[in-house]
């Protein structure tokens, strides 16, 4: 029986041999193809063998889904604050400044670049660890737990950083410290007071304050007292910065209560110098041009005329560009009272030349009509040319002497004082005839208004820029 069983198995053996050889000469490449595949497979992954030792120690796969897991999200409620029904949660709170972009004194406002940080602790994210070394997350996590909600008091405008992601970082300790970091840019108001400008100072604050936890249920601090506050080297165009420097205070509301408010305080110092080529060194210019119509010729009305009208209008167009950059404030700026008076002088130089040209036309007048000229003399000709009369056209015939002039006027007054009833009592005694005197001497020698304004309204300009930059310099 076995003997046959054995001669069975032969014969299929037998039979099955010459099928093997076929498939095997079918397909002699098969192998071969297979040894190919696998090595384009490795030459398409650049350094194969290295790409899988990397791959091996990589644990960032699914990172996310264990750090959930490790810190257990998922088994707590972070809509609630840590340590909800207890004390009030500390937040610590430190800032460096990055830069200071704008100041307007329009808007009265200033825009801020700055990296927020808070520190606070939550055990509901404390995890195991052996070589207690914290977690770092961005953006994504942030939103699945519990953070601060400070918020800028007083801003117009701000905004995260997002470029080429959210500038939000989030790091983790195992016994459940959180460091909380964003980098903001915040435009926010500040009351400014141009009462000294542009020789002014301003004191500028931004404000932090959580929205919705009051002081029983968060106490924001500076986590360093003053080392809290942390600048880069700023430089501005317009200002100095004086000082920086972190302070601490509570705020009322009368629905929801006390907060806490942290201030980041700065002193800024105006640069002078911008404003001395702006607008008082041209300013004092127009002044010192509207000073040489004194030395001019009386007659000669065009120069002078034009040389004062283009002076007050000079004046006018700084003092409507000083007002176009600044707030419509209801007080007297610095700025103002210097442009005034200096237009005020320039004005008065206008006025000065038209009292002049004023009383010497009536004194010539007033000659005219005595007959002191000669009777070929044509009027018209004579102002023809600039509106008054030439002294080469006229015979003016010298005035008597002034020291004759008072033993007249007294011998007159006695005559008129011997007709008039002597004053009763209570009666005041008129002078109407020393002040026609005294304009009868200016209207005979009007050139020597000229004279005195030479000196008169430098001095006088001088001792106003003495004062001015003494009380506000």
């Amino acid at each position: 029986m076995n003997l046959a069983l054995l001669a069975f198995r032969l014969m299929c053996l037998a039979w099955l041999w010459p099928v093997t050889q076929l498939n095997s000469s079918h397909f002699p490449d098969k192998r071969k193809h297979k040894d190919l595949y696998n090595g384009e497979n490795t030459n398409y992954k650049h350094a194969g063998r290295i790409d899988f030792r990397m791959k091996k120690s990589d644990s960032t796969k699914s990172l996310l889904i264990k750090s959930e897991q490790l810190l257990r999200i998922e088994d707590h409620d972070f809509a609630m604050r840590p340590g909800f029904g207890g004390a009030a949660i500390p937040v610590g709170i430190d800032v460096q400044v990055e830069s200071i972009d704008s100041i307007s004194e329009v808007n009265m406002d200033f825009t801020m670049t700055l990296y927020l940080r808070h520190y606070w602790q939550d055990d509901r994210l404390a995890f195991p660890s052996s070589s207690n070394k914290s977690r770092t997350f961005d953006a994504r996590l942030v939103k699945k737990i519990w953070v601060p909600d400070v918020f800028f008091v007083h801003s117009k405008r701000s905004f995260i950083h997002d470029t080429t992601m959210e500038n939000i970082m989030l790091r983790v300790y195992p016994d459940g410290n959180i460091l909380y970091s964003v980098r903001i840019t915040v435009t926010a108001l500040c009351s400014m007071d141009f009462s000294s400008f542009p020789l002014d100072t301003q004191n500028c604050s931004l404000e932090l304050e959580s929205y919705a936890y009051n002081e029983n249920d968060l106490m924001l601090y500076w986590k360093n007292g003053n080392d809290s506050l942390r600048t880069d080297e700023i430089v501005l165009s317009q200002f100095f910065i004086e000082e920086f420097h972190p302070s601490y205070g509570l705020a009322f509301y009368s629905s929801t209560g006390w907060y806490n408010r942290l201030y980041i305080n700065f002193i800024l110092r105006r640069h002078i110098f911008f404003f001395m080529l702006q607008t008082y060194f041209p300013t004092m210019l127009m002044v010192m041009l509207s000073w040489v119509s004194f030395w001019i010729d009386r007659r000669a009305v065009p120069a002078r005329v034009s040389l004062g009208i283009t002076t007050v209008l000079t004046m006018s167009t700084i003092i409507t560009g000083v007002s176009a950059s600044m707030p419509q404030v209801s007080y007297v700026k610095a700025v103002d009272i210097y442009l005034w008076a200096s237009f005020l002088f320039v004005f008065l130089s206008v006025i000065e030349y038209a009292a002049v040209n004023y009383f010497t036309t009536v004194e010539e007048m007033k000659k005219l009509k005595e007959g002191k000229v000669p009777a070929s003399f044509n009027a018209s000709q004579a102002m023809a040319f600039d509106g008054c009369f030439h002294d080469n056209d006229i015979d003016m015939t010298p005035f008597s002497d002034l020291s004759g002039t008072p033993n007249t006027d007294r011998t007159t007054q006695s005559q008129n004082s011997a007709s008039e009833p002597p004053p009763t009592e209570g009666t005041r005694l008129r002078r109407k005839r020393s002040i026609k005197h005294n304009l009868n001497f200016i209207m005979a020698n009007s050139y020597m208004i000229d004279s005195y304004s030479r000196i008169i309204f430098p001095m006088a300009y001088l001792l106003f820029n003495i004062i001015y930059w003494s009380l506000y310099a």
